[in-house]
């Protein structure tokens, strides 16, 4: 049985991840032993701790998830920023053996949004704010381990943790109207539908008995600006909150966000033959969800 260590259980992914793996999505998970830890188990910062760990348990799989997500924080904190994006990744690079298979999770602030067609794996990074820069650090870490994948990723939802859907589902009940931006557009992401992606790609790894290492981008399918996502999800659920689309210069940011980060998923779809659900259909389940 293939031994899988989780890091950042308790985030939106990690979450998803452990999930799946209780209700053995798909039959599947059964055939992987997976060791969920997050910072009080395994905090991966702590760098003594991290390389005993590794050192006694040797992983066929590990599924980074950990991360330091906090945007505007990171412009205040940056040491902190890239310790978790960054220096923790190449400790964990540096004590595990050439035959475990890494898979990283990224972001598409690797990229300045000044494009206005979706972002390829190959295309020129150029973050602008010192999360991204730190995350773009982390990725060329994980990319001089020969079994790595990295996986970007954008504007990520769970039914686990803080985020702008359930923002919304909050405000909705709270207020009579929102202000919403209206000029950055991007692709929504549900984290349970990156979750089974990654677990169809280590299932197929070992089917195939090939890891094809390298940068991929996964997010739903759709391109929508903040202020589309929050009409739809009023419309779902049939709020009464009136939304007024605002311009980015009149929600100022710390950190400077990307005014277009679509992502093309071609590679990750054609090397896994993968089918990507429109964000739509994606919100959909995440409005079921989080009923129950």
């Amino acid at each position: 049985m293939k031994k899988i260590l989780i890091t950042g259980t308790n985030g939106q992914l990690g979450c998803e991840l452990n999930h799946l793996h209780k209700d053995n999505y798909k039959n599947c998970t059964s055939e992987f032993n997976f060791i969920f830890t997050n910072k009080n188990s395994l905090d991966i910062t702590n760098f003594q701790n991290l390389k005993t760990h590794l050192t006694k348990n040797k992983y066929d799989y590990i599924i980074n998830c950990a991360a330091y997500t906090q945007v505007d924080k990171a412009c205040f904190d940056k040491e902190q920023a890239y310790l978790i994006n960054s220096d923790s990744i190449n400790k964990i690079i540096n004590h595990i053996t050439e035959e475990t298979k890494f898979i990283h999770i990224s972001t598409d602030y690797v990229f300045d949004g000044n494009h206005y067609i979706p972002y390829k794996e190959d295309n020129i990074t150029n973050p602008t704010s010192v999360y991204g820069k730190s995350k773009l650090k982390g990725e060329e870490y994980a990319l001089s381990h020969n079994n790595s994948i990295i996986i970007r990723t954008s504007w990520l939802y769970s039914i686990y943790g803080n985020n702008f859907p359930k923002t919304m589902l909050k405000l909705f009940c709270e207020k009579n109207q929102i202000n919403v931006v209206s000029d950055q557009i991007g692709t929504p992401t549900y984290a349970r539908d990156l979750a089974k992606v990654i677990i169809g790609i280590i299932k197929k790894s070992e089917e195939n008995s090939t890891f094809n290492r390298g940068i991929y981008h996964y997010s739903n399918e759709g391109a929508c600006s903040w202020y589309d996502f929050a009409l739809t999800i009023a419309k779902k659920t049939n709020s009464k909150c009136h939304i007024n689309p605002i311009e980015t210069k009149d929600y100022p940011t710390i950190a400077k966000r990307p005014f277009y980060s679509v992502l093309n998923k071609n590679k990750i779809k054609t090397i896994y033959n993968i089918e990507i659900p429109h964000w739509s259909e994606s919100l959909d389940e995440f409005l079921k969800a989080i009923k129950e």
